[in-house]
């Protein structure tokens, strides 16, 4: 039987402790004691460390300008255009448009998301899916049921435990309650993630063409088609340049990002003193009234454009601090677009027919040319913002099982979250350049902007709800309050967009569709393939008539079988061997896992488990992973997989003495020595299970601790696999390292999933034609997992749901 797992931790000596006590202050003299030399010092060094630490938080924030914010702050190009894009028949309207974006620029961006959402980031990791994995924490949502109370106890596995009439615990067990509701809150992370990629087709598309077509401002005789032509090559040079990774391109475009904030805040200020500060009064809400009494209901589609990229600000906090984040929208971002906003505004109220390109209109003829070199340079990092996000959440989605297996590049040694999807990326930029191509205005584009932008925002709300009742236990008020408020905005803004469908809205709409559609197929072929696998595993009553040579010849070497299984034998084992004459002398089923965790600690990664009595030598070795995690099947893993499994066999010949059916754990640094071969555990997580009763058919982990010798090997084995007496002898580390020398195979197991004759016509189609078209086109396991042909051994079977 499987029990739970043991953790090895460091161990901390006296010293070392003593020195983590020093740091903190003893206010243990007199206050009028004058303060020793020592103490002055250490007050200094406090000192001393927080403005290094402030400082720290300085040159976050102004890196996070180049990766988080190029979206938000190239909105002033096109918002005024968009909202107005027939022209303006009152300037009143100016004032109630600039009105309504002061204060969605508050309450979305400013309170919404930079003071609440993103403190629902997952240990720094943003988008719907970090939401996701942690509301599978706190309550039993996901849809694959492959967890194992071992993972429970991974360090960053934090959850809060309920009290039982809690109105989180009610919360908790409804959303539990029902099939039909996990799915839906699946459904609704996949409709988000969708959104944000359908946000990355067009954002770079809106974003460069807005930049480029500034030039006609200047040069109004230059064609369109020069413009689309121009637009068309920056977006293949912006997605060309995508492997280098976004450490340099944040680096790079960062000063640029800077200075655009910089220019147009002064930009703003200038226009306000020189056209017209009457604007200001766009400061009262009550323009905003005026503005809906006129009819400025239909071109709400167009002001929600100036919190494009507020998204994107979420899914891309994987590499900077909340706080960072925060000093730099509050204190550059966010003033610098009022007074673009408000700047603007100034400047159409005297000149309301230069609404089409009034940005560059506004801007001081002789800096013009600077200005557009720079907005060009600014739109290109608006794109990497979203391009970026589109990345990590496809990585996370891939990683809970919710998107075909693709490459994943990381593209930094020091930053794991910074990684390039090949494939993606150039799905991405032929979509971009079709749109931008085939609309060949911003005002279309706009339009599918803001269904994309806002659908995103309503996805977020309804998470945020959860998270607020399950993970931060929030008074139900609260959660009122924080979902009136944002739902008021939001539902008035998709309103508009609706009207905006046939004008280019439904652009989106098809994007998402398309993908959510291969997602969540994805998915339930997934799960289906896990059912199956599951319900079909072998019982141990099977395994353990067949008797320690399992029936077969027992060849020398080590066979590594890739299953899904977590626990279980694997019923293509059962199909391996009735078809081959022999099997080698060690099986060890190897299973890759992604928790709902960002990462999971390289001393946590393993779980070893013995499958069967001693002489069998089955073992199970579980190998786990974040959805931050790289997996890559290299020398090293398979060399910490094999020192995983021989730290367990040396760890369970010491716990031999226990009593049955008891749980040994071990914590501490342990150095393990057998003859002149000295094994350190290096703090792996293994999973000890000492019990010498016989488990229930189908459990897995039958350990006869009282067992005599181990069995080891040498360079000759029995004619039946069964070891010699001399070989009786020998410990069994020193077989299983022979059976290692002796070569490794791997036996990758491949389930087949097809419909029942009797299936509905939609699930037919699902699993016999969509599942199995990206089946085929993604990465084979073989693949992933680096594994030489020469020593792969693959192994099919068909099934029927």
């Amino acid at each position: 039987m499987e029990t739970t797992n043991s953790i090895l931790v460091p161990a901390v000596d006296e010293e070392e402790s003593s020195g983590n006590r020093g740091s903190m202050w003893d206010l243990d003299q007199k206050l009028d004691q004058p303060m020793k030399e020592e103490e002055a010092g250490r007050l200094k060094n406090m000192y001393t460390q927080k403005k290094s630490s402030s400082l720290l938080v300085l040159r976050l924030a102004f890196q996070s300008l180049g990766v988080v914010y190029g979206d938000l702050g190239t909105s002033p190009l096109y918002v005024f255009y968009n909202t107005f894009p027939e022209g303006i028949k009152d300037p009143e309207d100016v004032v109630g448009a600039l009105s309504l974006i002061i204060y969605s620029l508050t309450l979305i961006p400013l309170i919404k998301y930079v003071f609440v959402v993103l403190r629902a980031n997952d240990n720094g990791q943003g988008g719907t899916f970090a939401i996701y994995s942690l509301l599978c924490r706190h309550a039993k949502v996901d849809t694959i049921p492959n967890q194992h109370p071992t993972d429970e106890q991974l360090s960053t596995y934090s959850r809060h435990i309920f009290h039982e009439k809690s109105f989180a615990a009610k919360t908790k067990r409804w959303l539990e309650a029902t099939a039909l509701r996990r799915n839906l809150l699946l459904m609704l992370v996949l409709v988000g993630t969708c959104m944000v990629i359908g946000d990355g087709i067009l954002t770079p598309a809106i974003s460069v063409l807005s930049a480029v077509g500034g030039v006609k401002a200047d040069l109004p005789s230059m064609s369109s088609d020069v413009v689309l032509v121009v637009s068309a090559v920056i977006l293949v040079g912006l997605f060309s340049m995508q492997h280098i990774g976004t450490d340099r391109v944040g680096w790079l475009f960062a000063p640029i990002v800077l200075l655009w904030f910089l220019l147009i805040g002064g930009i703003g200020a200038f226009n306000i003193w020189k056209y017209d500060s009457s604007v200001l009064r766009a400061f009262s809400p009550v323009y905003i009234y005026r503005y809906f009494k006129r009819g400025g209901w239909s071109s709400l589609g167009g002001i929600m454009l100036s919190i494009t990229g507020t998204e994107a600000l979420f899914a891309d906090l994987t590499h900077f601090p909340v706080s960072a984040v925060q000093l730099a929208f509050t204190m550059l971002v966010f003033p610098s677009l009022l007074l673009a906003y408000t700047g603007q505004a100034a400047y159409i109220t005297k000149n309301p027919d230069h609404v089409v390109d009034a940005f560059y209109r506004s801007i001081p003829e002789s800096i013009y040319w600077p200005v557009f070199i720079i907005a060009t340079g600014a739109a290109i990092v608006a794109s990497q913002a979203t391009i970026s996000a589109t990345f990590s959440i496809i990585k996370q989605a891939l990683a809970l099982g919710c998107f075909p297996r693709v490459k994943v590049v990381h593209t930094s040694k020091e930053f794991p979250g910074q990684i390039y999807i090949p494939d993606i990326n150039w799905i991405l930029m032929l979509m971009c350049i079709a749109v931008t191509v085939g609309f060949r205005n911003q005002s279309q584009i706009g339009n599918a902007y803001g269904t994309a932008v806002v659908t995103v925002m309503l996805v977020t709300t309804f998470l945020m709800i959860l998270i607020m009742l399950l993970v931060w236990r929030n008074h139900w008020i609260l959660v009122v309050i924080f979902t009136v408020l944002s739902l008021i905005v939001e539902c008035t803004y998709f309103s508009a967009v609706l009207l905006k469908v046939n004008q280019g809205g439904w652009v989106p709409l098809v994007i998402a569709g398309a993908f959510l559609i291969i997602m969540y197929v994805w998915h339930y072929g997934t799960v289906k393939r896990y059912e199956v696998e599951l319900h079909s595993k072998v019982s141990m009553a099977w395994i353990l008539g067949l008797g320690p040579s399992l029936g077969l010849v027992r060849v020398p070497g080590i066979g590594l079988v890739y299953n899904e299984l977590a626990s279980g034998v694997p019923h293509i084992f059962s199909h391996l061997i009735t078809n081959l004459p022999a099997i080698h002398s060690v099986v060890i089923f190897v299973r890759v896992k992604y928790l709902p965790v960002y990462t999971v600690p390289q001393e946590e990664r393993f779980v070893v488990r013995r499958i069967g009595p001693k002489e069998f030598h089955m073992f199970r070795c579980v190998a786990r992973y974040g959805y931050k995690d790289l997996h890559k099947k290299d020398d090293d893993f398979e060399k910490r997989l094999f020192e995983s499994v021989f730290l367990f066999v040396r760890l369970e010949s010491m716990m031999e003495g226990c009593t049955d059916s008891e749980e040994c754990s071990l914590y501490g640094q342990q150095t393990l020595k057998s003859g002149d071969s000295q094994l350190t555990d290096n703090r792996n997580m293994i999973s000890l299970n000492v019990d010498s009763a016989v488990t229930s058919p189908g459990s897995d982990g039958i350990v006869p601790a009282k067992s005599p010798a181990l069995m080891a090997a040498s360079n000759v084995f029995g004619s039946a696999g069964q070891p010699t007496s001399h070989e009786m002898e020998l410990d069994e580390l020193e077989y299983l390292k022979s059976c290692r020398d002796a070569g490794v195979v791997h036996i990758l197991g491949n389930t087949i999933v097809r419909a029942r004759r009797d299936a509905n016509f939609l699930k037919k189609i699902s699993i016999d034609y969509i599942y199995a078209f990206l089946k085929r086109v993604c990465r084979e396991n073989s693949v992933i997992f680096h594994v030489p042909h020469e020593s792969m051994l693959n192994v099919g079977q068909i099934f029927y749901v």
